[in-house]
C-alpha cells in the first residue's frame, strides 16, 4: 500500500535545488530517483497499515535523507591529494553507504520507535500472602 496519498512527492529536481546544483544528467537523475524510492520504501516499511502521513513532512524527510546521502555517500573520512611538493587533504563526515533516516525525522513522521531496546523490564511487586511469620 503506497504511503503517498495526496499531493506531490519529491523528485530529483527537488534534490538538485536542495543541494544548490543544476538538474543532473539522465544517469544521475535515475540514481537519485532510486535513492528517493529507497527512502520511501524504508518509511513505508515502518508505517502502520491505514496510517496516513503528512505529505509536507514526508517530502521534507525524503528530500533531506537523500541530500544527506549524496553529500556523504560512503564511509570515506579523509582524502589526500599530492602533486609535486603540494598536498591537499579533505576530511568528510562519514556516511554509512545507504540512505538513512535519522531518529529526528522518524519522530517528525510520528514513526519513532518507542521500544526500550533488546530488553525491557516493567517492575511490579505483589506481596506473597501465603507466607506466615515464623515468629
Amino acid at each position: 500500500m503506497p504511503i503517498i496519498v495526496d499531493g506531490q512527492g519529491i523528485t530529483p529536481a527537488d534534490i538538485a535545488v536542495e543541494l544548490g546544483r543544476p538538474t543532473p544528467d539522465t544517469t544521475t537523475t535515475a540514481q537519485w530517483q532510486s535513492w528517493i524510492d529507497e527512502a520511501l520504501y524504508l518509511i513505508e516499511k515502518r508505517t502502520p497499515v491505514g496510517m496516513t502521513l503528512n505529505q509536507a513532512d514526508l517530502n521534507y524527510v525524503v528530500k533531506h535523507a537523500v541530500a544527506e546521502h549524496i553529500r556523504h555517500p560512503d564511509d570515506a573520512t579523509q582524502v589526500d591529494v599530492s602533486v609535486d611538493d603540494g598536498s591537499v587533504s579533505r576530511r568528510y563526515q562519514s556516511g554509512n553507504g545507504r540512505v538513512t533516516i535519522r531518529d529526528e525525522w522518524w519522530d517528525m513522521l510520528g514513526l519513532l520507535s518507542t521500544d526500550a531496546g533488546a530488553f525491557s523490564v516493567t517492575p511490579f511487586f505483589e506481596p506473597d500472602t501465603s507466607f506466615t511469620s515464623w515468629v
